[in-house]
């Protein structure tokens, strides 16, 4: 558990950033259509899957197009065109609201290909690339088409809410009185739905009403379906598929669909093992197909508050931070003069709205007992919602009430301090709505590599600097090493192996920095450190090493990420951190991964070990992996899955979910620490994290 001095750290080895995109990336992953394909090796959908090793090229004739669909009316302000060799001289962008009937919003009859990074202003649900002039003989061929802006309401708003959470449910069987089908349906990982142990097999929920569902999410039991569908109905009593398949691999299993209904079932149609099918988690997701149902209102508006907090444990947590959609910021009451009861945080929807649902994302500073309440004017209240037993976390509230101005009016807190909000979110109709930032795209299915390094150069040969940032400085946590430069501890061993090599020094000359006081250039160890800060930073995917750890007493190698906004001055633990692995040499049999962010960090970690008991990790190479999305991350060591996090259940029992936004990878060896202790008699020297490889996938 890596403590933010170590950030502070590493912050000083960060020269620079990468060129960052106008807006949020809008096309990967979208359904796209093109005039031609060259061969079925060239498909349109290769210029929108994130691989600049796949492209879309067409027959070779004028004129020819491109397009995709955002799937809502968004806003256009930046197109980036990856050309391959076979690009376009003229061409045009357009946007269109339907498909058929188009605007242009750049024209070029002078390109030269290569990489255009192409500034625009617009709207629309679908983008085009018009090509009316070659280049070369062949077609016109890109390797990837992106465009960039911000998400409309509409369409493709999927939401993060698990809209089956304690809702109403029933199953074709169940194995046992423990295995019923609400088990599935209650937020807890540690509960399951299992079946009878025969085919056909059913499990489904009640939403309450008729909705758009965009998406599932299945966490199996090892007792896994093969072949399934997920169906949706208006009655219950005729199903629709809206999802289809026969080679499910388990585990957990994330799902993009379309389709409407009030209920939604998994439909087992072929197991995968002896037993019966049996779910964990069975969780749905849903949005709006059209621009005129309820949406997020609340989004950057002027917010109110009794009093707010403004100190060294709490900076600028102003009544505005509750409504930024940064899950790593807070409203708090004053030290001072609001750890004291009643209290309220309002907000101005910009004009009166009809409101249907509240969102609240509680700090452990929460409130027993409130209100939620709205008001025309934003001085005489109606209560619309009220409690005296809440506790805490997140809390989604139906709601019916109309106003402009929406408040929590809090009257009893739930702990010695005061109350605090890291979101307050309201949805309905009207207002004046500021559409938030859209999440990133989910990474493809199947997915591709993204990204990676072998290590494959000659012995003696640094990390590669096009990919890797070697830093240098003392170790934090207490630990003991320092960090250096150059080869001498962090270097290529010629036989595919990335070696971080753990040192103990007795004149360690120039690789130490001069103690201020004594003129020493002395340090008693030495190790290595790099990341991909400068080289590649990403959101979402399939991230894994293979990598002999060190062993023995006071080592402590880990393979972890840091959320990239750490280098534009977000603290740690706001930043966010995924250690995927840590090993402590005084527990050899054990490696650990652990999420933090500021509701759960440090020694509070949100985490779990993985234990082969009698066994020595650092005895032979093991292969550590997170597969990470929007609604779930899923810890593996050698395959085997051991540590899931549900965003759902992280909210509604530890905090906010603070990992939609890009992260970059660090590798390290440390040296002693609070976590692994000192070195003593029995540490042998030197010791060498091998890591075979680094791969990212999307």
């Amino acid at each position: 558990m890596l403590v933010v001095a170590l950030l502070a750290t590493l912050a000083l080895a960060v020269t620079g950033s990468p060129a960052r995109a106008a807006g949020t990336l809008l096309s990967q992953g979208k359904p796209v259509t093109a005039s031609s394909v060259e061969n079925a090796g060239t498909p349109a959908s290769a210029a929108v899957d994130g691989n600049t090793g796949t492209r879309w090229s067409s027959s070779a004739a004028d004129p020819q197009w491109i397009q995709i669909d955002l799937g809502a009316t968004s806003t256009i302000s930046q197109v980036v065109l990856n050309w391959e060799a076979a690009y376009a001289k003229a061409y045009q962008l357009q946007t269109s609201a339907d498909g058929s009937t188009w605007t242009t919003v750049y024209a070029t009859t002078t390109a030269t290909g290569g990489t255009e990074t192409l500034n625009v202003t617009g709207s629309g649900r679908y983008v085009r690339l018009n090509g009316t002039q070659r280049a070369t003989g062949y077609g016109y061929s890109l390797w990837e088409f992106q465009v960039y802006g911000t998400a409309g309401t509409g369409g493709g708003a999927c939401s993060t809410n698990n809209a089956a959470l304690n809702r109403p449910s029933s199953a074709s069987s169940t194995e046992n009185g423990g295995t019923p089908s609400s088990s599935a349906f209650d937020g807890n990982t540690g509960t399951r739905w299992s079946s009878a142990a025969s085919d056909p097999q059913w499990v489904q929920v009640d939403l309450g009403s008729v909705q758009s569902v965009c998406g599932v999410q299945l966490s199996w039991e090892a007792a896994y379906a093969k072949a399934y569908q997920i169906q949706t109905s208006t009655d219950g009593t005729t199903w629709t598929t809206v999802y289809s398949t026969t080679t499910s691999p388990g585990a957990t299993e994330l799902i993009t669909l379309t389709g409407t209904g009030r209920y939604v079932r998994m439909n087992g149609t072929q197991r995968a093992t002896a037993y019966g099918y049996s779910l964990w988690e069975f969780q749905v997701f849903t949005g709006t197909s059209t621009g005129t149902g309820p949406v997020l209102l609340s989004y950057g508006k002027p917010a109110t508050a009794s009093t707010f907090q403004d100190d060294g444990n709490c900076s600028g947590c102003t009544p505005a931070k509750a409504f930024d959609a940064n899950a790593a910021t807070r409203w708090a009451t004053s030290a001072t003069t609001g750890w004291s009861d009643p209290a309220w945080l309002a907000v101005d929807l910009g004009a009166t709205a009809a409101i249907s649902k509240v969102v609240l994302q509680w700090d452990p500073a929460f409130a027993s007992a409130y209100q939620i309440q709205t008001s025309p004017d934003g001085a005489n209240w109606t209560t619309i919602y009220s409690t005296t037993t809440s506790t805490g976390f997140k809390q989604t509230l139906d709601v019916t009430g109309t106003g402009r101005y929406v408040r929590m009016y809090g009257t009893a807190r739930g702990t010695a301090y005061g109350y605090s909000l890291w979101g307050f979110d309201v949805y309905g109709t009207g207002g004046n709505p500021t559409a938030p930032p859209a999440l990133p795209p989910n990474p493809g299915n199947p997915q591709k590599l993204l990204w990676s390094d072998e290590f494959n150069s000659a012995a003696g040969t640094g990390a590669d600097p096009a990919k890797w940032t070697v830093d240098s400085g003392a170790g934090v946590n207490n630990e003991l090493e320092y960090y250096t430069t150059g080869n001498k501890n962090t270097y290529q061993d010629g036989t595919g192996n990335l070696v971080l090599e753990a040192r103990k020094e007795v004149t360690a000359g120039s690789a130490c920095p001069r103690d201020p006081l004594s003129g020493s250039t002395t340090c008693q160890y030495t190790s290595g450190r790099i990341n991909t800060s400068d080289h590649l930073n990403f959101t979402y995917g399939h991230v894994e090493s293979r990598i002999k750890v060190t062993g023995t007493q006071g080592l402590w190698p880990a393979f972890w990420m840091l959320g990239s906004d750490f280098k534009t001055g977000t603290p740690w633990p706001n930043c966010g951190e995924i250690d995927i692995m840590e090993h402590v040499g005084k527990v050899a049999d054990t490696v650990y991964s652990t999420l933090h962010a500021p509701a759960y960090f440090g020694a509070a970690g949100y985490g779990s070990p993985y234990t082969v008991a009698g066994s020595d990790f650092a005895s032979a190479f093991h292969t550590y992996a997170v597969d990470w999305d929007s609604s779930h991350m899923t810890f593996t060591v050698d395959g085997n899955a051991f540590f899931t996090v549900n965003r759902s259940t992280l909210e509604q029992t530890r905090g906010p979910w603070v990992y939609d936004h890009p992260f970059y990878i660090i590798l390290n060896n440390a040296v002693g620490g609070d976590w692994p202790g000192a070195p003593d008699a029995t540490t042998v020297f030197p010791q060498k994290m091998l890591v075979d490889y680094v791969r990212v996938y999307q």
